[in-house]
């Protein structure tokens, strides 16, 4: 029996997070959070507009007694912008969570690390759940445990690249050392990468182009949530060890004496 997954003081029985973005409508989108089976949702704050005519925004697309809203500051280059769009989260939503981003290349996407470190340490200061998006580096993802995050969020690939896990071999190093839980965000493709970063052993998975930019997402999302799903119970499972050589799957002996 698995556990649920615990981040701060929230709990998730779907070790699957999905984004908002790049959808063909807000309709695709509505079924395939569902078909996601997905708890949590994460929503780029900078880019809800709260102008729109309609009177409606993203936020009215989703039902909040169904998902946990996990704000995020995409959009944000430096830990002050960062620290203000989560203030002005935590003011709209009502939510302590918050996933930090901090991008420091624009063609990569990848985040700036030194200016993630100091915007983690004063949102952790100011009493906020802390999930950070960081590079797939064991030393950084300590070190924003070591400030107080409640998770760590290393990239698998560049966002919205479908790469897969590009370095498998790091996100088995943070996962062995982390005491909090390890999220792998950003890379997942399909299915089977999704299955790959849970069998590694992370705690779960977060994804948006991947089902977003699918032929079919609320298909794709289906897949996703069982490719978690076997992912994390094969790893439950533990995996039989890789040897050089064959070896029968059924005993010779009673076929040799006879």
């Amino acid at each position: 029996m698995d556990s649920p997954l615990r981040i701060g003081s929230h709990e998730l029985r779907s070790r699957l997070i999905v984004g908002t973005g790049k959808y063909p409508s807000l309709d695709v989108m509505a079924r395939a959070h569902e078909a996601s089976g997905a708890d949590m949702v994460t929503v780029a704050i900078r880019r809800i507009n709260l102008d729109d005519p309609s009177g409606k925004t993203l936020l009215d697309y989703l039902d909040r007694t169904r998902y946990a809203i996990l704000p995020n500051t995409a959009g944000c280059t430096t830990a002050k912008d960062a620290v203000l769009t989560a203030h002005l989260a935590r003011e709209l939503l009502g939510t302590d969570l918050i996933k930090l981003e901090v991008i420091g290349d624009a063609q990569t996407l990848y985040p700036d690390t030194t200016e993630t470190l100091t915007a983690a340490a004063e949102l952790v200061a100011d009493g906020f759940t802390v999930l950070p998006y960081v590079v797939d580096d064991p030393v950084a993802c300590k070190k924003l445990e070591d400030i107080g995050c409640a998770a760590v969020m290393p990239l698998g690939a560049p966002i919205g690249s479908g790469l897969g896990l590009c370095n498998r071999y790091s996100i088995a190093i943070i996962k062995e050392r982390a005491g909090v839980p390890v999220i792998v965000d950003a890379g997942v493709g399909t299915a089977s990468d999704a299955a790959l970063a849970m069998e590694l052993g992370v705690d779960g998975v977060l994804m948006n182009t991947g089902i977003a930019a699918a032929r079919d997402p609320v298909a794709m999302a289906q897949a996703m949530r069982l490719a978690v799903t076997a992912g994390r119970t094969a790893f439950l499972a533990g995996r039989m060890e890789k040897r050089l050589y064959a070896q029968a799957s059924s005993a010779m002996t009673a076929l040799i004496g006879s």
